[in-house]
């Protein structure tokens, strides 16, 4: 084959490669997950004792003597006055406060799932320290305030229910005995644009675990196992966080503005006409 055509065809080629383009990889968002906030109210006894005891002596004495070529006299006089004073007090009951936080535990398992799914990537927030907790639950102004470096999107989750339960139930027509510790924890969660301050995505989770024990009726100390009920409840919780996320990609994907409409979308290359002189 003519080397004249080999030249005409290898440019040729070149030319589509440089018109047509290369697809650019999809943009991946960046997504902070927040510790779980939680409120809950807590209730105290007490009980106020007051004592007070006040006492006073006063004491007073007079004496005098006359003595002349007539006579001798002698006169005195005396006072006391004591007075005391006491007051007791006592007053008891109850008073109840919210108390509101942030957990540090169950997000280690919700990241996990993310980046298994491949679809984020994930930039570390910095943790809520202020003393104000009134600001918990304000997460735009912690948004503005820089708490999320780099982030497209916050994932902030909140305490909605956790609850602990032990339980002992006997096992009919045997002589044992289903000892139960379980607990089950529900957030609510809210995808958030660092952009626009829109909600993307919203939901509630729900984590589950239990440790069971067999054992005699005859008695025995039963220790059930709290750490591998924590464990679990965050991993199925992880899991359901990530599994809802993934099914409400629509609200992180179809943004009113353009950075967000550009996330997670392969953007077609501009199509060009390909012409061919030959001489």
């Amino acid at each position: 084959m003519n080397s004249k055509w080999l030249s005409r065809a290898g440019v040729c080629v070149l030319f589509a490669a440089l018109s047509f383009g290369v697809g650019a990889a999809p943009k991946t968002p960046k997504v902070a997950v927040t510790d779980l906030a939680y409120e809950e109210r807590v209730s105290e006894y007490f009980k106020t004792v007051s004592a007070t005891e006040k006492s006073s002596l006063r004491a007073s004495g007079r004496e005098s003597e006359r003595e002349s070529d007539y006579g001798y006299s002698r006169r005195s006089s005396g006072s006391i006055n004591a007075k005391s004073e006491s007051s007791y007090y006592s007053n008891e009951g109850t008073y109840s406060y919210i108390e509101s936080g942030e957990l540090r535990k169950f997000t280690a398992d919700i990241k996990g799932n993310l980046l298994k799914a491949g679809l984020f990537d994930l930039v570390q927030a910095k943790p809520f320290t202020a003393r104000n907790n009134e600001k918990l639950y304000d997460i735009i102004a912690r948004i503005k305030q820089g708490m999320y470096p780099g982030a497209d999107y916050v994932l902030f989750g909140a305490v909605n229910s956790i609850e602990f339960r032990q339980e002992a139930n006997p096992i009919d027509r045997t002589d044992t005995v289903s000892h139960t510790l379980s607990l089950e924890l529900v957030g609510e969660f809210s995808l958030i644009s660092t952009r626009t301050f829109k909600v993307k995505s919203s939901f509630s989770a729900m984590g589950t675990g239990q440790d069971v024990k067999l054992l005699s009726s005859r008695g025995g100390r039963v220790v059930l196992n709290r750490g591998k009920v924590v464990s679990e409840v965050s991993k199925s919780l992880g899991e359901d966080v990530a599994r809802q996320l993934q099914e409400q990609l629509s609200g992180i994907y179809a943004g009113d503005d353009a950075q967000d409409a550009s996330y997670g979308r392969r953007e077609e290359p501009p199509r060009r006409e390909e012409v061919i002189i030959f001489k």
